[in-house]
């Protein structure tokens, strides 16, 4: 997994959402080009969705990884069915 999207040069304006930190329940900001942010008051990793970049970015499988683009692929395509 890499740090930062390598798709993002392809994108004009990054979005923001504020998501709650899963551990402490702090706000964590996450851009659309964030793979994973730490939360500023814990520390723990909180994970962007992937799901939605994976379905037309054509960096996904370089950016999460092989095996978990393998796995978000078959979800997306199982949920679909």
């Amino acid at each position: 997994m890499v740090d930062g999207c390598p798709g993002s040069a392809h994108l004009k304006t990054p979005t923001l959402k504020v998501k709650k930190c899963p551990k402490c329940g702090a706000d964590v900001e996450v851009f659309s080009t964030d793979v994973k942010v730490n939360c500023a008051n814990c520390g723990f990793t909180v994970y962007n969705d992937q799901k939605s970049c994976i379905q037309w970015c054509s960096y996904a499988e370089k950016c999460v990884g092989k095996e978990l683009y393998r796995k978000l692929k078959e979800l997306d395509t199982n949920e679909s069915e």
